[in-house]
């Protein structure tokens, strides 16, 4: 009975080490997407041989987002001025 109850103790504390120390840090390209989707943004997706290319756009903002095979990733941002004003 003492062997299994040290046995529970240690599943349970490595079940709370390992979720614990997951990575939920997002990358900026991530968090563009998910705002553009949220926004319900135009989204059209390009994916070639060497790169793939994302284009978003909303009525006051335009991302683009250009990622290579080696893992290079470009993103333009183009807000209009004019939209926020108003």
């Amino acid at each position: 009975m003492k062997t299994l109850f040290y046995r529970i103790i240690f599943l349970l504390l490595i079940t709370v080490a390992f979720t614990s120390c997951r990575d939920e840090n997002k990358t900026q390209k991530e968090e563009l997407i998910e705002e553009m989707q949220a926004n319900d943004a135009d989204i059209e997706v390009k994916d070639r041989v060497n790169d793939t290319k994302i284009k978003m756009e909303t009525e006051d903002k335009k991302v683009k987002i250009k990622e290579g095979d080696d893992g290079d990733t470009k993103i333009k941002v183009k807000e209009d001025a004019d939209s926020e004003m108003e």
